[in-house]
């Protein structure tokens, strides 16, 4: 049985993914419903690197295979619910995570179920109508509060694998904090470092546009990505010789996962955060890692818990998608959206699609 519902349309517009470059506009079913699970109307979805990462490779190894419906930041409308579903009701605004893990698994067993053998994952936010499975309906939904745009709502997922890595790196109140690489998951670390953790941030980048905009969500200094050797020269100038107490690397490139062993403190933390394209490897100093004892850390995707946490943290105003948002565009324009943030165009950090 599914509980009645307003739609009235047997086929929606939705993006598919297709291969490298290639996300077509096509009209699709709109989802059909079964026992455990909702079907919402997607007020908002965001672009988010991983999306563009999937665009410029054509595929993700755990997260989405073409062809395929395509995106994972959304926020929108209860519009049918199905049998069995007692926590949720039609109209009422949700958020929705990309994935749930089983519980029942070693990982999980062992409070690691962001490593769940049997993660479920669900794509398909840039489309009209989402289908959300009965797992993540149980496990990883929530009510939007009220006083919060579905924009603020759609922000927790990424902004709950920032929470993730700094918990990850042990980050305490009155660390220095360098952040590699600040695009929209950097600036996240940026600001969630500042004003959620208590740390004084660092942030290095490659363009200036990029460290203003660091600057303003909480930085206290901001470094330009140049000569390996000045940068080196220049984080330790602001640590009185010492090395950041933690670097969080997310540019995603192997020789900024090498540098970033150059930035750290002695006893300090390094997290990997940005992921590499696969088949690529890091050369490491092993005398350095050992004598000076520097823990190496690689955060993956988020929990239940920290999607909680993120949500608290936009709630109560540390995080607001006005930071971050800086562009509107509707869905039939994501293929150029994409495009223009493949290669760095109209100084996009992340796009709310309308459908």
């Amino acid at each position: 049985m599914v509980i009645e519902s307003p739609v009235a349309v047997d086929t929606m517009k939705a993006a598919v993914l297709y291969g490298k470059e290639d996300v077509r506009l096509e009209a699709v079913p709109v989802p059909a419903i079964g026992r455990g699970e909702l079907l919402v109307r997607v007020r908002t979805a965001l672009t988010c690197g991983t999306d563009v990462k999937v665009f410029c490779r054509g595929y993700h190894a755990k997260m989405i295979q073409p062809p395929a419906l395509f995106g994972h930041e959304m926020a929108g409308d209860i519009v049918a619910a199905g049998d069995g579903v007692k926590k949720f009701r039609v109209g009422q605004r949700i958020v929705a995570a990309n994935s749930a893990p089983c519980d029942r698994c070693f990982f999980c067993r062992r409070n690691q179920q962001n490593l769940c053998d049997d993660l479920l994952f669900n794509n398909g936010a840039y489309a009209e109508y989402i289908r959300i499975p009965a797992r993540i309906v149980e496990k990883n939904t929530y009510l939007i509060p009220e006083a919060l745009d579905y924009k603020d709502a759609a922000l927790v997922e990424p902004l709950a694998c920032a929470v993730r890595g700094l918990d990850e790196t042990n980050v305490r109140p009155g660390d220095t904090v360098a952040v590699m690489g600040l695009g929209p998951v950097g600036l996240m670390f940026v600001r969630l470092a500042r004003y959620a953790y208590g740390a004084r941030v660092i942030a290095i980048a490659r363009r200036i546009e990029q460290v203003d905009r660091a600057m303003l969500l909480g930085a206290e200094e901001g470094i330009l990505m140049g000569d390996k050797h000045a940068l080196i020269a220049a984080v330790k100038d602001q640590t009185s010789g010492h090395g950041a107490d933690a670097v969080i690397e997310a540019v995603g490139q192997p020789e900024a996962w090498e540098l970033a062993t150059l930035l750290v403190r002695k006893g300090g933390s390094i997290n990997f955060f940005g992921g590499c394209p696969t088949g690529t490897k890091v050369g490491l100093d092993t005398g350095l890692l050992h004598y000076s004892e520097i823990t190496c850390k690689a955060s993956f995707h988020h929990t239940p818990s920290h999607i909680r946490r993120a949500l608290e943290y936009v709630a109560q105003g540390k995080v607001s998608a006005t930071q971050f948002v800086n562009h509107e565009q509707p869905l039939s324009d994501l293929p150029k959206v994409l495009h223009d943030l493949a290669h760095r165009r109209n100084g996009q950090i992340k796009t709310a699609i309308i459908p």
